[in-house]
């Protein structure tokens, strides 16, 4: 059965010690399926990038159980090998909860959990510290334990007597390795459509191979047997291929899930790439925009001199539906105003101005206040936050005046997260909607629906 990487804390090295295996696993021609716990983007595509499957997420919160059971039965049965990475530290869930932690994946899918911990300065207390794991759960199996930063011989031998009485299986020593550490940002890891460097799959191999028991390793990445769920399926839409729907895709926006596109391909909506990097044009025969979350402020130069793509994105605002998530929102404003004070032109269909604060990140309720393109008054949807931006003179309810058209902008839903109040949030109207909330949209039928609905119906040529 496989196993979820999981650790104390965030930054013990969950990441480093899922592309270590993956990288092992590459280097012998096996193939592995990487999942990622939680609405992550960047360790995603960090897993993605070596040559193996894509990562794929398993979060509870946002896509419900049966999906994540489906999702993960469904894509690790295709292959070999097959592991989950955890979020942050082993119980952290929603809010002061343990609903949606790595604990509750591994649980709900019948997984043991391999703990990563950092031992740098530490030898009794690790144990102190796993025993207290151990006890939090008994319906959770800590199987092995692999002890992050042990340089030397003496610290891998004390470490190894502590534990030699307990039933916990030790896996490996990691010494610290600047070529094996990741680097990070704002937002997590530096994503590798971002910078253009490559994981050193051969070096990854090797240090692996050096370090871990990979052999023992193995019965924990064994893909689970066949198992058979009710599928989760989707009603049959009515598709005009005539309609396809432009996604921008680049090493500025690169925040959406890979089941996203899958999901529209599968119902036979056809998919068009659009790069603002590039300054390309949006495609003339696109009825639908996608702008996925990404880094606009680290491209906010680049993007105000590419006057073709926001040229285009203005005309293609008369006639067609935009859907715009986070970072993707950002460039329909007026300006970006980058950490040195510095205004750079946007698009300018959206009446704000975006600037740098403090971190907004988590869960999200979502209560529809109208019915819009992608929610309905009353529903009631999950999403979630991650950025470090916000709106200068965000207005919620205005007329926006452009030359041959007049819109009725108001916020489409109320947001909360955990222990907070509701307020209102986001952008819409009859052809856009622009919002902070990413969502997840292919295990949301009602929200798939909508959006599918304002893709097929929202757009004519003729208007």
């Amino acid at each position: 059965m496989p196993c979820v990487i999981s650790s104390p804390s965030t930054d013990s090295g969950k990441t480093t010690l899922s592309l270590l295996i993956s990288c092992w696993a590459f280097s012998k021609g096996i193939k592995i399926q990487t999942f990622k716990v939680g609405p992550d983007y960047l360790d995603q595509q960090q897993l993605s990038s070596i040559g193996q499957p894509i990562c794929r997420n398993l979060d509870i919160f946002l896509s419900g159980e049966e999906w994540v059971q489906e999702s993960f039965f469904k894509h690790s049965l295709k292959y070999e090998f097959s592991l989950i990475e955890g979020a942050m530290g082993l119980f952290d869930g929603l809010g002061a909860t343990t609903y949606s932690s790595t604990a509750n994946v591994a649980k709900l899918l019948n997984v043991p959990v391999i703990f990563i911990v950092n031992a740098r300065g530490q030898i009794a207390s690790l144990l102190a510290n796993i025993r207290g794991f151990i006890d939090f759960d008994s319906k959770l199996s800590i199987a092995g334990i692999i002890f992050n930063n042990v340089n030397s011989d003496r610290h891998k031998k004390l470490i190894e007597e502590v534990f030699k009485n307990e039933d916990i299986e030790i896996l490996g020593f990691l010494p610290s390795d600047s070529k094996i550490t990741l680097k990070k940002a704002n937002l997590g890891l530096i994503s590798p459509l971002d910078n253009g460097k490559e994981i050193d799959v051969e070096y990854f191999a090797n240090f692996a191979e050096r370090n871990l028991d990979v052999f023992s390793l193995c019965k924990f990445l064994k893909s689970p047997q066949k198992k058979i769920l009710n599928s989760v399926g989707f009603e049959d839409f009515k598709i005009d291929k005539s309609k396809p729907v432009a996604i921008a895709e680049d090493k500025i926006f690169h925040f959406q899930y890979p089941e996203t596109k899958e999901f529209l391909s599968e119902i036979g909506i056809p998919l068009i790439s659009w790069s603002i990097y590039e300054d390309e044009e949006i495609p003339n025969e696109a009825s639908s925009l996608i702008i996925p979350g990404g880094f606009p402020e680290k491209y906010a130069d680049h993007i105000s001199n590419s006057r073709k793509s926001l040229d285009s994105l203005n005309k293609f605002r008369k006639n067609g539906f935009i859907y715009a998530e986070c970072g993707g929102m950002m460039i329909l404003g007026d300006f970006i105003k980058d950490e040195n004070g510095k205004y750079h032109k946007m698009s300018g269909i959206l009446p704000f101005r975006s600037k740098k604060s403090k971190l907004s990140v988590g869960y999200r309720y979502i209560e529809g206040l109208k019915d819009t393109p992608i929610i309905k008054q009353n529903q009631l949807i999950r999403g979630h936050e991650f950025h470090y931006w916000e709106i200068e003179n965000n207005l919620s309810e205005f007329d926006l005046q452009k030359d041959e058209h007049q819109n009725k902008l108001s916020s489409p839903w109320k947001i909360k997260s955990w222990e907070t109040e509701y307020k209102n949030e986001g952008f819409f109207d009859n052809k856009l909607h622009a919002s902070w909330i990413h969502l997840h949209l292919p295990s949301s039928p009602e929200v798939a629906k909508n959006f599918i609905e304002a893709t097929q119906n929202g757009y004519s040529k003729d208007s």
